[in-house]
């Protein structure tokens, strides 16, 4: 047990998958995993572990934004264990040719700011994603006739953003989509040395204003999960 998740020893599977909204973990685990026990609700934050053909995963709810994401990867890794974490959630597209529904894997988030920034010091440490799990992941989409965008992405500190002028260079520079907490993700496996990824579905828009109302996202998000499952366990 930790102080923000309340699962006893061996609850916590080594492969996590990590949702920002507690109740899309809950979807998750009910959806795509048997055997499904919940093991953590502190703070709201539902965790449920199960199993993957046969393999052991948990879903733990991460929270918005980098800080909340730390605290459960920090968490997760020191207290329990865990070697793969895989966060799936949803992003905003920032290029024309990144559509609605379009699955984005990061192979790098870049930042303005982090938890970790301050622990770099004058260095600006660029978090990548693990090699092995992104190539698993791209092969497992393009099994189902997928075709993820695999490149950059952007973390941002703020939802409510009023800089359009950095969103302009972003994408002049061809992030694909922004989302609040990958960045953080990868720095803080590559500090404990284990393997991170991050897949997301485009659920918003920034040139376009387009957007998915709340219940297409649902159908939406099932090809991101299976996709995780299947990186974290190639055949």
């Amino acid at each position: 047990m930790s102080i923000h998740i309340g699962a006893e020893a061996g609850e916590i599977a080594e492969t996590v998958l990590m949702p920002g909204d507690p109740l899309r973990a809950k979807w998750a685990a009910e959806t795509f995993l048997s055997d499904v026990v919940q093991v953590n609700d502190t703070r709201g934050m539902l965790g449920f572990t199960g199993r993957w053909r046969g393999q052991a995963v948990t879903v733990q709810g991460s929270g918005m934004g980098m800080p909340s994401l730390s605290i459960y990867a920090n968490e997760l890794i020191r207290d329990f264990g865990a070697k793969t974490l895989i966060r799936i959630g949803s992003c905003g597209s920032m290029q024309a040719h990144v559509a609605l529904r379009d699955l984005v894997v990061a192979m790098t988030a870049s930042s303005v700011s982090t938890p970790s920034t301050t622990m770099m010091r004058e260095v600006n440490f660029a978090p990548c994603a693990d090699f092995g799990l992104l190539r698993a992941a791209v092969d497992a989409a393009e099994r189902r006739n997928l075709s993820p965008h695999v490149g950059a992405i952007y973390s941002s500190d703020t939802f409510y953003d009023e800089r359009p002028d950095l969103t302009e260079q972003m994408t002049r520079h061809g992030i694909l989509a922004v989302e609040m907490e990958t960045a953080e993700l990868y720095a803080v496996a590559a500090r404990h040395g284990v393997r991170a990824l991050t897949v997301l579905t485009v659920s918003d828009h920034l040139q376009t204003g387009e957007a998915l109302p709340s219940d297409a996202r649902e159908r939406s998000f099932s090809d991101m999960v299976e996709i995780a499952l299947a990186a974290a366990f190639p055949e």
